[in-house]
């Protein structure tokens, strides 16, 4: 090989050095801008209890959705996490200095940012070395606190099935948009009208509950009744064979009844039309009737007295007499002039108190006798009181108090009661 050629092949290698070297300061000093070593953006710290797998350096700081800044490092020290935040100089000076911080995800499963979030009430601007508190807000934690528990709940659930179940579910519901959106309109026009109703559920649940215990309470007995109850069904099906029997002979009455009643309807009604005013004399006299068989009872050994039953038998006088006129119509008719009600005479009966009011009246200045009234607490016995204590009262007799007669009756019964 010539010294020409030597030259060429050495100063070739030479090229291809300095190429080399060139593009690795190129790649280099392309890494070092992009990771910020030349780069004099103010930092901030952050500091947070924790910051999770998702948070990693280079994470976007952001604020109201606009990239203000990047975390340039993360520092652990086993408690707790420190932030380093390169911010961008051209928006620090609009940061207030009492901004706060939380470590949010981008997307469900994606990495976290630092979303800085504005103060109510803005103080001061943010400066380099300046410490930025987490935001600790109710919100804030709980919702840190279901990303944080949706991973192992995503593990859990198994994520291919939970799509394929999902895509199932959406070829299910395709096409039925329409009727999806009604259904859930009417649901939601139920719930509207059930909600006024809720106090009144809830009211009708407490009482259930209440009915529910004294039910409980009751079960006891309830259980022995139908224990009982047993023995009852026992006892049927044992007769079952009586009863058969019984009903046979019951629906040969009621068939005979039946016809009866068909053939003597007009006599039955007839009968209870003219035994009318005989009822209500039996039942006007109804308070004798004890006192009547008392007295028969005594009346007996009188009887026997009288025919001998011990001595001799009755003595008896007859004496003939001439016969009296014949009967003459409208002059001889009987008179009913007894009113006096159910009285007890003679005899050694026991005593009979009268259930009537009687009393004397005066007209004119004489006394008059005043037949007994009605029966005890009857409407015509409450009219009679009603008309005599109307005066004293002071009110007109139908505004005396119907129960009148159960205070005043006892005491005007079998007295004598003098009406001026």
């Amino acid at each position: 090989m010539s010294s020409e050629e030597r030259y060429h092949t050495t100063g070739m290698r030479l090229l291809g050095l300095v190429y080399v070297v060139v593009v690795a300061v190129f790649l280099g000093l392309t890494v070092a801008i992009y990771a910020g070593a030349f780069s004099n953006d103010p930092e901030v710290t952050l500091r947070s209890d924790h910051i999770g797998n998702q948070m990693q350096p280079d994470a976007d700081v952001k604020l109201r959705g606009i990239t203000v800044g990047s975390v340039r490092s993360i520092v652990s020290d086993g408690g707790n996490a420190k932030l380093v935040l390169a911010m961008n100089p051209d928006t620090l000076d609009r940061i207030p200095k009492n901004v706060s911080a939380s470590l949010l995800p981008k997307t469900l499963f994606g990495e976290r940012y630092v979303n800085l979030i504005m103060p109510e009430h803005p103080s001061g601007k943010l400066g380099g070395g300046d410490e930025i508190r987490q935001d600790r807000s109710a919100s804030t934690v709980e919702m840190e606190r279901v990303l944080n528990d949706l991973l192992p709940l995503l593990r859990a659930v198994q994520p291919e099935k939970l799509a394929e179940m999902l895509n199932s579910l959406a070829t299910a519901l395709q096409g039925r948009g329409k009727p999806l959106g009604d259904t859930l309109t009417q649901i939601g026009q139920y719930v509207g009208d059930l909600n006024p109703q809720l106090p009144q559920i809830k009211e009708d649940i407490s009482r259930f509950a209440s009915v529910a215990d004294t039910y409980g309470r009751a079960a006891p007995d309830f259980i022995q009744a139908l224990n009982d109850f047993t023995v009852t069904s026992k006892t049927i099906v044992d007769q079952r064979n009586a009863l058969l029997t019984l009903y046979k002979a019951v629906s040969s009455a009621s068939t005979d009844l039946a016809t009866f009643l068909r053939g003597n309807e007009k006599t039955i009604i007839s009968l209870s039309d003219t035994s009318k005013g005989t009822l209500q004399l039996l039942a006007k006299y109804a308070p004798e009737y004890a006192c009547l068989l008392n007295a028969v009872a005594g009346f007996k050994e009188r009887v026997d007295r009288a025919f001998g039953r011990d001595g001799p038998g009755l003595s008896v006088d007859l004496q003939v007499v001439h016969a009296r006129d014949k009967y003459v119509p409208g002059k001889d008719n009987p008179k009913y002039t007894y009113t006096q009600g159910p009285r007890c005479f003679g005899f050694d009966a026991p005593a009979f108190t009268p259930v009537n009011i009687a009393g004397t009246a005066t007209s004119g200045g004489a006394a008059t006798s005043v037949a007994p009234g009605p029966l005890a607490n009857s409407p015509a016995e409450r009219e009679m009181i009603a008309t005599m204590l109307a005066p004293a009262l002071n009110v007109a007799p139908s505004d005396v108090p119907a129960w009148s007669s159960l205070l005043v009756g006892p005491l005007y019964r079998g007295k004598e009661v003098t009406v001026k």
